[in-house]
């Protein structure tokens, strides 16, 4: 697991995330307004792009050019949501923080991957917002991550490749703060039902490995970044 902070030079937040084969590009973007529907409130916005590149799987994936698959659609509304959850768009005031995840290499849980890496991006351009004098303080009520769990062959397993995750009999997403609650948990029987055990045993290890990557971004958010990436309006 790796966490590259300022990835990139032009985005107020850039992170290159890496979690065994599956490598994701996060970047975080100031704007100045919001969506027509949100004008005049008072609050911000947060919203998620997510796609892969062409080359990402073995097999190569046509570009998304004009409208989006189920899945695609899906995954950028969940990351969405799981930033939102989050941030407090009153102090964020009128502006959109527009985050992209592209997907450069998969094997499995781009979604959690994407989630995880683009928490750190919205940090640092929420710092670039606070250097710049956009905001006046951050709007970050807590972090988020997000990992996969599944039971493959009868055993609990964290964060699974594409292998494991093609195997699973049980399969679940996990969304949760750094405060230890839950934000959204996406769980289906793939090839058989689950019972309460099994799903309290998934929930409690996807708990213990959104504990370990909450220090994986605090130790990121802790290094310094390049000056390159100062810029992002």
């Amino acid at each position: 697991m790796e966490v590259v902070r300022g990835f990139t030079a032009n985005a107020a937040g850039s992170v290159l995330i890496r979690c065994g084969d599956t490598h994701v590009l996060c970047t975080a973007c100031f704007e100045v307004g919001v969506p027509r529907w949100r004008e005049g409130s008072g609050l911000g916005w947060c919203t998620a792009e997510y796609d892969m590149l062409p080359g990402a799987t073995n097999t190569r994936r046509r570009r998304s050019r004009e409208k989006l698959d189920g899945r695609t659609q899906e995954i950028q509304r969940l990351i969405g949501r799981s930033l939102r959850a989050v941030i407090d768009f009153s102090v964020l005031g009128e502006n959109t923080i527009q985050v992209d995840c592209d997907v450069l290499q998969a094997d499995g849980g781009t979604r959690t991957a994407s989630i995880t890496g683009a928490y750190v991006a919205v940090a640092d351009a929420i710092g670039v917002g606070l250097n710049n004098k956009w905001i006046a303080k951050s709007p970050l009520r807590d972090s988020v991550a997000a990992v996969s769990v599944g039971i493959v062959k009868n055993q609990a397993l964290l964060d699974l490749n594409y292998v494991e995750d093609v195997a699973a009999e049980v399969d679940m997403n996990v969304v949760m703060t750094g405060g230890g609650r839950f934000i959204e948990v996406q769980g289906t029987g793939e090839e058989a039902t689950f019972d309460r055990k099994q799903l309290d045993r998934l929930t409690t290890l996807a708990t213990r490995g959104i504990k370990e990557l909450t220090g994986i971004q605090e130790k990121a958010l802790r290094k310094r970044v390049s000056a390159g990436a100062k810029r992002g309006r």
